[in-house]
């Protein structure tokens, strides 16, 4: 086991891996910016390095003041968190040729993943569903309308580095998608420095279920069943849950052994997340990626396994050998995440920086909060505006959804304006309660 790691994130992740790393006796080291130099892990670390500036490309994504930290509080290895440079894997090898162990799957096993086109590739190989459409990068314009004529419209353009919902244009013909190819191309480039596309075949009424998996260095795979993320705006989540409510066993085996059998092929040790969408009425699903890190959802998967998913991260990364076997992996009850976000719904989601003058958690049996504030805290304007993730975990999905609408309406958060009266009314929704969502209901129900 590493004696001293890195933390090179910020905010209620890093928060997190701290508290993992404390419970395996792994001294922890957060690197933060001069705009979070007040936060809780700052001073909850064993010990704290200032890499730069608030803006993110002059702090938390300079990667030569990460390292320069690193090999200046003498760590053995870099947990990335999630979102930054979780999923660079630039970043990773450039740890590797430093001698730091980076927290999460190889180099080699992020570039056949993280790039979505090498993904599916592979994924056709051995057998996974993947959508109908082009076998590689797009071209050009004349490329992408022949082959969405042949698989029909509506498609998706996606960046092939892509993530956040970033790079990805809807075309239901040909002048949307002659229009679409080009603003994802320019999107993806900014976001991503890579500006390669390619085209599938769009599902208007879809689930979005993902499938946690972990692997270790000897080859180990084993999955912790599936995440509904499907309550989702702009591609990004609301409200995630585990298990999905829309599926049976034997679409939940199929669905989970195809995330396995990817990563196992991939070669993948660490945890990561295979992502499908799922069409509710056929119950078939379609590879949509791979994200190659934990998720900001995890604790849900945590509460219906027992299985802590950063300690095994840590573990696995040290070369320790997975200590469970698919057997042993049994669902208990259900979990639902709502995401706290210090935006204000009723504006288009306009962001909330400024002080908090109270923050009052929830508790009692089976709620669980991941926060990094407390009343007093400046939220800065510089980064993602999620303050807080609030997850309940009971018996079965009705008790589950009761406690959360129990559990928001203790949340006592002020002056600031959150997502949380957003939360309420999507809960209370009798569609939601069924289970009889997709991936735009919330924007229908919106008007958006």
């Amino acid at each position: 086991m590493f004696s001293r790691i890195l933390i090179a994130n910020r905010g209620e992740i890093a928060l997190r891996i701290i508290r993992a790393a404390r419970e395996l006796g792994v001294q922890s080291v957060v690197t933060y910016s001069a705009a979070d130099k007040d936060a809780p892990y700052v001073k909850l670390a064993d010990r704290a390095v200032c890499i730069g500036p608030p803006p993110a490309n002059q702090s938390y994504l300079n990667i030569a003041n990460i390292i320069a930290a690193a090999e200046i509080a003498d760590v053995e290895a870099i947990h990335p968190g999630y979102g930054f440079l979780a999923e660079n894997s630039h970043f990773a090898e450039v740890c590797r040729s430093c001698n730091i162990e980076f927290i999460g799957p190889s180099v080699e096993a992020m570039q056949r993943l993280g790039d979505k086109v090498q993904c599916k590739q592979l994924a056709v190989k051995h057998k996974v569903p993947t959508f109908p459409g082009s076998k590689g990068a797009i071209e050009n314009e004349k490329e992408a309308i022949k082959i969405a004529r042949e698989i029909g419209y509506p498609v998706i353009v996606k960046a092939a580095a892509g993530g956040g919902g970033r790079g990805m244009r809807v075309a239901h013909n040909d002048i949307a998608l002659q229009s679409g190819l080009k603003s994802a191309k320019t999107e993806a480039e900014a976001a991503f420095a890579n500006g390669t596309v390619y085209i599938e075949k769009f599902l208007e009424r879809a689930r979005h279920v993902e499938v946690q998996v972990v692997g270790d260095q000897q080859g180990n795979v084993v999955h912790l069943y599936e995440r509904d993320c499907t309550m989702q705006r702009r591609h990004q989540k609301l409200i995630e849950e585990a298990p999905c409510p829309a599926i049976d066993d034997e679409v939940r085996n199929k669905l989970c052994s195809a995330a396995a059998r990817l990563c196992k092929a991939a070669k993948y040790h660490s945890a990561g997340t295979v992502e499908f969408l799922l069409d509710d009425k056929t119950k078939k699903f379609y590879l949509l990626e791979v994200n190659t890190r934990v998720q900001v959802e995890h604790p849900v998967t945590e509460a219906i396994t027992g299985v802590d998913i950063v300690k095994t991260q840590i573990k696995v990364a040290a070369g320790e050998e997975l200590p469970f076997k698919q057997s042993d992996i049994k669902i208990k009850g259900h979990a639902i995440e709502c995401r706290i976000n210090a935006e204000d719904h009723t504006r288009n989601f306009a962001p909330q920086p400024g002080k908090l003058d109270q923050f009052i958690v929830p508790g009692g049996p089976g709620v669980r909060v991941e926060t990094h504030c407390a009343a007093g805290y400046k939220i800065p304007p510089n980064y993602d505006s999620m303050i807080a993730k609030l997850i309940t975990h009971a018996e079965d999905r009705e008790q589950t959804i009761n406690r959360m609408q129990r559990a928001l309406r203790e949340f006592d958060i002020s002056p600031i304006a959150t997502t949380i009266p957003l939360h309420q009314r999507l809960l209370n929704n009798s569609r939601f309660v069924r289970g009889n969502v997709d991936i735009n209901f919330v924007e229908r129900l919106l008007g958006q």
